[in-house]
């Protein structure tokens, strides 16, 4: 039983990766902070790269659930003010 939770909540880790990469992709080609849409996706590309891999093999560790989720809450937590200072930074 609680290897199904693993698997479940890293499957929602690499999915949401997954949603959030392209959603920021969308968002840098449609000309909204490209700069700062990039940066902010790449610790999601690489979550998605390592849930990809633990997909395939089926084999799950609890570290990514633990680092998913806080990656995730530090990012929803201070995108806004993240997205700013790096459009700032690059003179956007």
């Amino acid at each position: 039983m609680r290897s199904n939770y693993l698997s479940l909540i890293s499957k929602i880790i690499f999915f949401y990766s997954i949603f959030y990469v392209v959603m920021k992709l969308i968002a840098a080609l449609g000309g909204n902070a490209s700069y700062a849409n990039l940066i902010l996706a790449l610790p999601y590309l690489v979550f998605g790269v390592i849930g990809w891999v633990m997909v395939k093999k089926n084999s799950y560790n609890w570290a990514y659930v633990i680092a998913g989720a806080i990656l995730i809450s530090l990012v929803r937590y201070f995108e806004q003010d993240w997205m700013i200072a790096i459009e700032n930074y690059f003179g956007g």
